[in-house]
């Protein structure tokens, strides 16, 4: 890659060196670029395309044996409306349901690391950009993750954010369905929704539009300059950023449709990080800022039922707060 596309987007000799690759052969090793990686489009969306659907499967795991325990026949006309109604309004069918996020999130992570490291021929961490860049370290990443909580909650607020959602009832339901959800939020969901989104989706889909362009102005006849590589690198992150969005989108706002500050805020976080992922050819300041923005999260919905009311003035504003946290932890799978 031409040295001067450094000057807005890092390539591999601008970051932090990168352990090499297992040897293709003994004498020679394959260098390893988090920003051309060496799984297609195709795998990454198949793993997307897995990882919800082990979100809607799993959970039914745990449900079908406790609706057979509380006597739901499945030999019944209305057993999946019972079945759907138990999910919605049971207690410990609730709990079951978040439960489940655990396999499921360990699921998604065997997927993906089957396919960055070809079932363990390649590393897995610094194939998907884990360390640091010259352009933003920890402290820096931790600043960013404050920042951006406090910059969604805002512009939630803003838009209006206080409908309440089937994630607020959850939450709501048990303090051990509260408790697991802040635990999955923190030691789970960031490295799910980082490895997904900005791993494997981002670089194959930047990988690809870059590769396409270039190909398309071969074929048109044009040398392949300097200028003209800058320019697809370029158009590929900035494709790559909207393409991840557009998914990102596609999935959640039916969770939060009409409510327009959550889906702004949603979208504002999600454009963000992978905008970071971008500027630093790195994964691991995204998941830092992910991981302090879910702990803000977490330590907000732990503290929530012992925070004092003194009338409804001050009852609502806790709550107006809070409703942004409690529905960024469903985007990532809570």
């Amino acid at each position: 890659m031409p040295t001067d596309i450094q000057s807005t987007f890092p390539v591999t000799s601008d970051l932090t060196p990168i352990e090499p690759a297992k040897s293709v052969s003994p004498s020679v090793q394959e260098p390893i670029d988090p920003n051309n990686p060496r799984w297609g489009l195709g795998g990454a969306f198949l793993v997307w395309v897995a990882s919800i659907i082990l979100l809607a499967v799993v959970p039914l795991f745990f449900l079908i044996p406790y609706s057979l325990q509380r006597g739901l026949d499945p030999g019944s006309p209305e057993y999946v409306h019972q079945l759907a109604s138990l999910a919605l309004t049971d207690k410990t069918a609730i709990f079951l349901q978040v439960l489940a996020l655990l396999p499921t999130h360990l699921l998604t992570f065997a997927l993906v690391w089957a396919l960055v490291t070809r079932f363990g021929q390649r590393p897995f961490l610094a194939s998907l950009g884990w360390g640091w860049s010259g352009r933003l370290r920890f402290w820096g990443s931790v600043g960013l993750g404050v920042t951006l909580f406090l910059a969604g909650t805002v512009i939630a607020k803003l838009l209006g954010a206080d409908q309440p959602t089937q994630m607020e009832q959850i939450i709501n339901s048990s303090p051990g369905a509260r408790y697991l959800i802040a635990a999955l939020a923190v030691f789970t969901a960031p490295f799910v929704e980082e490895f997904i989104y900005r791993g494997v989706l981002f670089a194959a889909l930047q990988k690809q539009i870059v590769r396409t362009i270039l190909w398309l102005a071969e074929n048109l006849g044009r040398e392949r300059t300097v200028r003209l590589v800058a320019g697809a690198r370029t158009v590929g992150v900035t494709g790559a950023v909207i393409l991840v969005l557009g998914l990102f989108t596609l999935i959640h706002v039916p969770q939060y449709w009409p409510n327009f500050g959550v889906i702004a805020a949603v979208g504002m976080l999600s454009v963000s990080l992978t905008l970071i992922r971008a500027y630093t050819g790195r994964l691991l300041p995204c998941i830092v800022i992910h991981f302090v923005f879910n702990g803000i999260t977490s330590i907000l919905l732990l503290i929530e039922p012992h925070l004092p009311k003194f009338g409804p003035a001050t009852e609502h504003a806790p709550s107006a707060i809070l409703l942004i946290a409690k529905l960024w932890l469903s985007v990532f799978g809570l």
